[in-house]
């Protein structure tokens, strides 16, 4: 019996590994590294070592220093969660050698799998169905393709080719990346099928050879062929379904596998399935299976690990269905930009269960982060994962699209927006799904506050701001905020907007604390309204009239066009957070006399966060076109190009390959051919 377990990983999954193990009585321990000294998985954790550094390479993947640390915290087994060390076959063979029990399949059944050349190869003497492939690129025979690397996973080292000429570059760049994310280069290319689906199945096998598969899922919308949104049971065919459960369980057999993975298969337009690959771990998207289940996919994974046999004998039946999404920090707008910084507040409402099963209908949240978390550059985006369960699939997508549209997530850009646009979306509804879903549907990038929600919005701010400094004033506090002697003075409070635009509020109340009159200028927030409950449009198509409810420094109430509604502010130092009935937005407080600063040569481009300059494409005096990729920028594991704004010739080029940068480093500068010197 496992007495204490380490869990070799961080955040969500360590967290959600803790909440099965205490209710088994299993004591926990945590590895970490200093930049997680604080983090809600630590804290959690029975015992915890510290692991010295920040980087991966330097921690969590550090395989002396996880075992150092399981003996010196008296762990009797190790967990290897999702990500870092969890399909490392040497690391399985370094647990059991150490004698402490490994919750994960043998190190043999993860070798097979890990290679997904060899795992091509022996799975297909199985029976289970392959897409061509190719390991030298002079042989590739049509297009499109996709590279991808031949070690881990998670859409890491993957490019999409569509044109021969584009191929060298692409299967370069999966070098460079697979092996920064998993220290091995290794890339294979094989056919591309246009509108497949990705779509997996759960499986779990004991040590007296049974192998049960436990449903499907899809997986369909990705973004850098990374998943976002996971659902199950997936809406299949009866005859597909069937073949795939079929195809996973032989593969599960093929290498005599024990404990939790997933077989992953992309389903074509025309029901043709074909393997992907095998993920010899937990997966991230496992809580949709427990909730349609009702399983406990880690109480499984460490009664088979003590040697037990499985508790189940059959596929249990689907009941009800579960989407869950990726919530990340990240900007979906600027090419899904990591975002770093501090969570001031994370809060998603109606959350039923937290790591663990629903009673009904509601939602599950599995989170690595809460109040004050930093989200720092070394490790993924990923900040929870959302699920909602309902007995059916169009009731799952509202409530949990409705749950996301009202959390208050302040202080780190999100895929938020994103999310709630595709869960609400037609297509989604109609299951219309493939993995190039994102790229079909621009329109799911929209913020869900629109432009011209942006002035009402501000005016809040402004208004929340004023009763915020008129609450903390040392004399006369109980006046209305923004009263005055003077009634016909107009206040002004100038924001910087989500896109970095400038915009302007200007609004005057009344001896009697009303909206008199307000306006917004500034980029595409430009608009000016009457107020008042008597006022009316100067013309017809002039913006409503807005009438003030109520201001207080956390809440404003505006009544627009005869509808009241409700906006919660938080502000903290200069920021302002306001969550509204359409959505959220962050606002940057300008200062009325803003101090000078240093000004930076026109063509400047800055890094967006920190990270190390991977790769320059470009040299000094280089003439480059709009679009050019000048370099990349490697951050929390991926590549980021930096492209040329405009035409130009390259002036500046200020850190090498390999250079450390902040965010606001200047790594380029181009001159414009207008400024460019002959």
């Amino acid at each position: 019996m496992i007495s204490r377990l380490l869990v070799a990983n961080r955040g969500e999954i360590a967290r959600r590994i803790f909440t099965t193990c205490r209710a088994l009585g299993i004591e926990t321990v945590a590895v970490h590294s200093d930049a997680d000294t604080d983090a809600p998985f630590v804290a959690e954790a029975d015992h915890a070592v510290r692991l010295p550094g920040n980087t991966p390479a330097e921690t969590y993947l550090r395989i002396d220093l996880v075992l150092a640390a399981a003996r010196r915290a008296g762990a009797d087994a190790v967990h290897p969660g999702y990500g870092f060390l969890a399909e490392n076959a040497e690391f399985a063979t370094a647990v059991t050698d150490a004698g402490l029990v490994w919750v994960g399949p043998p190190a043999k059944a993860i070798a097979a799998m890990g290679d997904k050349l060899a795992a091509k190869t022996l799975l297909a003497e199985a029976g289970v169905p392959m897409l061509p492939s190719w390991t030298d690129a002079d042989q590739v025979s049509g297009f499109p393709v996709l590279v991808k690397a031949a070690a881990g996973g998670g859409g890491r080292g993957m490019r999409v080719v569509r044109a021969a000429d584009g191929l060298a570059d692409a299967v370069a760049s999966a070098r460079r990346e697979a092996a920064s994310a998993f220290g091995d280069g290794t890339v294979f290319i094989e056919r591309y099928v246009e509108r497949g689906r990705h779509v997996e199945v759960q499986i779990l096998g004991d040590q007296f050879g049974a192998v049960l598969s436990l449903g499907a899922r899809d997986c369909s919308i990705q973004r850098r062929h990374q998943k976002i949104v996971e659902e199950a049971p997936g809406v299949l065919a009866p005859a597909v379904r069937q073949r795939l459960h079929e195809a996973a369980v032989a593969a599960g057999r093929a290498v005599d596998y024990v404990g939790a993975g997933t077989v992953e298969f992309l389903l074509a337009p025309d029901g043709e399935i074909f393997f992907l690959e095998m993920n010899t771990r937990l997966q991230v998207e496992h809580p949709v299976t427990e909730l349609t289940t009702g399983l406990d996919l880690v109480r499984l994974q460490l009664l088979v690990a003590e040697g037990n046999p499985l508790p189940i004998g059959a596929t249990p039946p689907a009941t009800g269905h579960a989407i869950e999404v990726r919530l990340c920090a990240e900007d979906p707008a600027q090419g899904y930009r990591p975002a770093t910084g501090t969570l001031h507040r994370f809060a998603v409402p109606g959350v039923a269960a937290e790591f663990g099963p629903l009673t009904g209908p509601g939602l599950r949240l599995d989170s690595g982060v809460t109040d004050g978390s930093v989200v720092g550059v070394h490790y993924d985006s990923m900040l929870a994962k959302v699920i909602a369960w309902a007995p059916t699939r169009g009731e799952a997508a509202r409530a949990l699209a409705g749950a996301l549209a009202r959390a208050e997530l302040h202080g780190v850009a999100t895929n938020r927006d994103l999310l709630v646009r595709v869960l609400r979306s037609p297509e989604f509804a109609a299951v219309d799904l493939d993995t190039g879903f994102l790229d079909r549907h621009p329109e799911v990038f929209a913020p869900l506050v629109s432009a011209g929600e942006l002035p009402v919005v501000a005016l809040a701010a402004a208004l929340a701001s004023a009763a915020d400094r008129r609450a903390a004033a040392p004399v006369l506090a109980g006046l209305p905020s923004g009263w005055r002697n003077v009634p016909a003075f107009t206040q002004v409070t100038r924001y910087a907007s989500p896109d970095g635009d400038e915009i302007e509020v200007r609004y005057r109340l009344d001896r009697r604390g009303a909206l008199v009159e307000w306006s917004v200028e500034g980029g595409a927030a430009a608009v000016a309204s009457p107020a008042g409950p008597d006022a009316s449009p100067a013309t017809p198509d002039a913006s409503p009239t807005v009438t003030l409810v109520e201001a207080y420094p956390d809440r404003v109430v505006l009544e627009v066009a005869g509808v009241r509604r409700s906006h919660r502010v938080h502000r903290v130092g200069a920021e302002v957070f306001v969550d509204g009935p359409d959505g959220a937005v962050g606002l940057a407080e300008l200062p009325r006399f803003p101090l000078p600063g240093a000004e930076l040569a026109a063509g400047s481009l800055l890094a967006p966060l920190p990270g190390t300059v991977a790769r320059v494409q470009v040299e000094l005096g280089q003439r480059v076109a709009a679009g050019d990729l000048l370099l990349t920028l490697e951050a929390m594991k991926l590549e980021h190009p930096v492209l040329a704004p405009t035409d130009g010739v390259v002036a500046e080029l200020p850190v090498p390959t390999g250079g450390q940068v902040e965010t606001g480093a200047v790594l380029a500068v181009v001159n414009p051919d207008e400024e460019a010197q002959p």
